[in-house]
């Protein structure tokens, strides 16, 4: 009985499980770009540059050392993608789409893993929801990839332009942010040739936002069609932020980069773009504008909405939109001396708070160690642009002034790290470090301190 006891105290935590699983994921990623059939040169990419392409894609983040079209090969690329789709959706997903096509029995404690990778409040009807994902992610990057179609086909001919086309419909779902541009138009130019053409911008962005706003609410969504007033707190409080966070980065934007990059722009174009770099800012990575050249309040913005990110059990990173509107409620609830905090009619619970400010305050001291390192080991990069740097990785963004190439050894692990914690989440990390132990809880004396 006792060595059963033991057997069961070793097993791993649902959290240890998917954080294993993204780095045996990220391990073996970095062993295929390892090798010369992965790079257009033949020679094989070096263990820094495949880890931190590997870790780029798999946290569907889009930081890169070497330009995706012009540096690795098509098994690159097709590599690189299908990293991309698997980190998106969550190798847990994955396995459970081969166990639904083989027909096989799913257990208890699988299903138990597959909510916790997918922020879902339940274990029931988990495998429906699975099925949804599935389905639903196939639809609209099929979708994406058919509008892109129309205009990369013409440019670049049938092959190159479907596989163009389905290649960025995946990475912006998954808000990813790769690109294969580079070879067409330069290298690390990203969306920067499309900065007028409302199809391929506008695709994009539907892409990002439906990726972004996470499984569950496409669920909440699906099942209660438009009847909104029948909507979980968490679907409106995603919903509305998301719009909220969309809009107000849009406007914002826009009258910053008046005198920046839409200095030469009619309305209809510095629209566009504001809008785009509002949207690429929620964990996506594109851009069609040069982010060197955004001006420093568009730049301060973006940061901020890098650090926000999409929803929760979605493709995108960041602290998650539901974190900051906690953060929110809970200082208006503490201002106005509220009993609760609360909003559409309901009252949050207190674990929300507390995991809140958690992930809030952990995500934030990680992103400014991040920018401390990086600042001590290579004194010349600019500030700002560091931060930003560290912010984008943190948040799974993408994003970048053009620092990433300048980087040092020291300085590239310290953004794969961090783009792997804002992956699997920080929070959930420290968890998986730490063995969890059922003792009895000893409350020590209580005590009051002044605050403020």
């Amino acid at each position: 009985m006792e060595e059963t006891n033991k057997i069961k105290k070793r097993k791993l935590s649902h959290i240890q499980i998917i954080s294993i699983g993204y780095l045996l994921m990220i391990a073996f990623g970095t062993l295929l770009l390892m090798l010369p059939i992965s790079t257009a040169s033949g020679e094989g990419a070096s263990f820094t540059d495949a880890l931190f392409t590997t870790t780029s894609a798999s946290c569907v983040t889009g930081l890169i050392l070497r330009d995706t079209a012009t540096y690795w090969s098509l098994f690159g690329q097709i590599v690189i993608i299908l990293l991309i789709q698997i980190g998106g959706l969550g190798f847990m997903t994955i396995s459970m789409m081969f166990m639904l096509f083989l027909r096989k029995r799913v257990g208890l404690r699988r299903r138990e893993i597959m909510a916790e990778s997918i922020g879902a409040f339940e274990v029931r009807g988990i495998m429906g929801l699975s099925k949804k994902i599935i389905i639903g992610t196939a639809l609209f990057e099929t979708l994406g990839a058919l509008l892109l179609s129309f205009r990369f086909v013409p440019l670049f001919g049938t092959e190159k332009g479907i596989y163009y086309a389905v290649f960025h419909s995946i990475s912006a779902f998954c808000n990813a942010g790769f690109d294969l541009m580079g070879s067409e138009y330069g290298e690390f130019c990203s969306l920067v040739n499309f900065y007028d053409d409302p199809l391929v911008s506008l695709t994009i962005c539907a892409l990002i936002i439906i990726g972004g706003i996470g499984f569950w609410v496409w669920d909440d969504i699906c099942e209660k069609k438009w009847r909104v007033h029948r909507y979980t707190l968490h679907t409106k409080i995603v919903l509305c932020t998301t719009a909220i966070l969309l809009l107000g980065g849009t406007l914002i934007i826009y009258f910053f980069e008046l005198y920046a990059t839409g200095k030469d722009m009619g309305t209809g174009e510095r629209l566009l773009t504001a809008f785009f770099a509002s949207c690429t800012a929620r964990t996506a990575g594109f851009n069609t504008i040069d982010v060197a050249a955004m001006a420093d309040g568009s730049k301060l913005v973006t940061i901020l909405l890098m650090f926000i990110g999409g929803s929760p059990g979605s493709t995108a990173g960041g602290i998650k939109t539901t974190t900051i509107v906690v953060m929110i409620l809970q200082t208006l609830a503490g201002v106005t001396h509220r009993q609760y905090v609360g909003v559409f009619g309901r009252r949050l619970d207190n674990d929300s708070l507390q995991k809140a400010t958690s992930v809030l305050f952990t995500n934030l001291t990680l992103a400014i160690g991040g920018v401390i390192v990086i600042c001590i080991t290579q004194s010349s990069l600019g500030l700002v642009d560091v931060m930003f740097e560290a912010f984008s990785a943190i948040g799974t963004v993408g994003m970048t002034t053009g620092i990433t190439r300048s980087l040092g050894t020291v300085s590239r692990y310290v953004i794969i790290f961090l783009m792997y914690l804002g992956r699997i989440g920080s929070v959930s990390f420290a968890l998986a470090l730490m063995e969890r132990r059922t003792r009895a809880a000893i409350l020590p004396p209580e005590e009051k301190i002044v605050i403020g």
